[in-house]
């Protein structure tokens, strides 16, 4: 089985071909490409993980849509003050079907 270790959004992502993942915000429209550098390629037996060999190694995904994510309510509260506050937060998130792993 082939795999990659993918850096994207900040964080690491493992991805083999057909895998849909979602990732935080890419600039890139529904039906593009996009390329994810890889740090670590997986092939069987075989482990690559040198920095020239990777340089090599192309991981592309195509966008399938742009969506947001859960309602996270953050509420900040101080006891006999009178002090309260709400506040609502949604990620940007981008859903990616990874095409191929070369």
């Amino acid at each position: 089985m082939v795999y990659a270790i993918v850096r994207a959004g900040g964080r690491q992502e493992k991805v083999s071909v057909g895998d849909l993942v979602t990732l935080d915000r890419v600039a890139s429209q529904p039906g593009g490409t996009i390329e994810l550098p890889a740090l670590l390629l997986v092939d069987g037996d075989k482990i690559t993980s040198s920095a020239d060999e990777l340089a090599k190694v192309t991981v592309t995904a195509e966008v399938v849509e742009n969506l947001r994510g859960p309602k996270i309510v953050i509420q900040k509260y101080k006891n006999k003050t009178g002090y309260k506050k709400r506040q609502g937060f949604r990620a940007a998130l981008t859903k990616v079907k990874v095409t191929s792993i070369a």
